[in-house]
């Protein structure tokens, strides 16, 4: 008897089927954990969320946030932390509607947004904010996902605690000095702009030993 399910000699795919639900609470080996780093795509637009020390022309001032094409550019990884120190043990599935914070991992600043319009659509600004990973209550979104974690291969949405935004690209270029780059702001709808997927990075295994981690 293991974990109160009591095995019986079956043909080997019913057995396999019964150990699945033996461990049922445990998490899938796909699953996005806290403490991993890694490249978000917008599936919708094909860019990756990206950062870098520009800073916006008008609205808050503060560091832009943008999507950009090439999968190679070391700005594009952010950190996976809980929406407080503690909140998000390293190696720990983060499950679907978990309030977490994004921090660019060149920066150290968090994904953030605020009432500023952004400055190309109109919608509202997402900046990168605070120092060291330490922002303030604005740095917090939902992962929305349909399961109970949020799976690397499954797209998910981010939803904003503070403002309720959907974090978003629709698709507008900047000029220069960041030209090319795609706009990233947030939107009050859920629709096909605001589908995101866990892509490159360093995922850390749901393990006790934190050493433990897959590199894509």
């Amino acid at each position: 008897m293991r974990g109160g399910c009591r095995l019986f000699p079956l043909p080997f795919l019913l057995l396999t089927l019964l150990r699945g639900l033996c461990h049922g609470r445990e998490p899938a080996p796909g699953a996005v954990t806290c403490g991993s780093v890694l490249k978000l795509l917008n599936t919708r637009h094909s860019v990756r969320l990206h950062s870098h020390e520009v800073k916006y022309g008008s609205g808050s001032g503060q560091q832009s946030v943008t999507g950009v094409e090439a999968s190679d550019d070391a700005n594009s990884y952010w950190r996976i932390r809980g929406k407080s120190d503690g909140s998000c043990q390293r190696g720990t599935p983060v499950k679907c509607g978990q309030a977490i914070r994004l921090t660019h991992v060149n920066t150290g600043k968090n994904l953030h947004t605020h009432h500023f319009p952004s400055p190309l659509s109109n919608n509202q600004e997402v900046s990168a904010f605070g120092d060291d990973g330490e922002g303030d209550d604005l740095d917090i979104w939902i992962v929305q996902c349909s399961g109970t974690y949020w799976e690397r291969e499954d797209a998910v949405r981010f939803k904003h605690v503070g403002t309720e935004v959907f974090l978003s690209i629709t698709g507008e270029q900047y000029g220069h000095p960041i030209r090319g780059q795609r706009e990233v702001h947030g939107m009050p709808t859920a629709n096909h702009h605001n589908y995101w997927k866990a892509m490159e990075g360093v995922f850390i295994k749901p393990s006790m030993d934190p050493a433990k981690h897959d590199e894509l």
